[in-house]
């Protein structure tokens, strides 16, 4: 390709710094397609519930909590969509690091967002289930769980990554 120099930078592949942001395009992508339906399955839960005959029985902190969960929902979707409307904005415009970016951003944004909604849907059928307690309780586990797994986990494997590279 004219004019694009071989970029290597710290990835170990000799590939132009074009076909590493496609990759990186392509690779978002595929963690978006997944994040999708995982949302598509806890907003479809949700909007069935209104509908059932138990949730008239529903007291005012069960209520709020679902109507939280279902706003994180909307919110969270419309992260996961937001890098295919940016992309439709900016398509043919050579901005693919701008793209690849802020891409980057928003789906962790909407890795949070499906976190949040796990933890707040689970609480609520452990709420309704089998009580306040054991709704606050399992939320606060899955909470911890998820901090770890989400955050602790990366940032771990991340530091253990570039202890090795150092060494190297």
């Amino acid at each position: 390709m004219a004019g694009v120099e071989d970029y290597t930078g710290d990835t170990g592949r000799n590939e132009t710094r074009e076909e590493q942001l496609d990759r990186n395009w392509a690779e978002l992508l595929q963690e978006l397609r997944v994040l999708q339906t995982g949302v598509q399955i806890l907003a479809g839960f949700l909007l069935t519930l209104p509908f059932q005959d138990r949730f008239e029985e529903l007291d005012d902190f069960q209520v709020i909590l679902y109507l939280v969960n279902v706003v994180i929902a909307t919110l969270t979707t419309a992260f996961i969509l937001l890098p295919v409307s940016v992309h439709r904005r900016l398509f043919r415009q050579r901005l693919k690091a701008t793209l690849v970016s802020s891409a980057d951003t928003t789906t962790k944004i909407a890795l949070a967002g499906i976190a949040m909604l796990s933890v707040g849907t689970a609480s609520l059928v452990f709420d309704v289930t089998a009580g306040r307690t054991a709704g606050l309780t399992a939320g606060g586990i899955l909470l911890a769980v998820l901090l770890v797994l989400l955050v602790y986990v990366p940032l771990r494997l991340n530091h253990r990554a570039r202890t090795t590279a150092v060494k190297a």
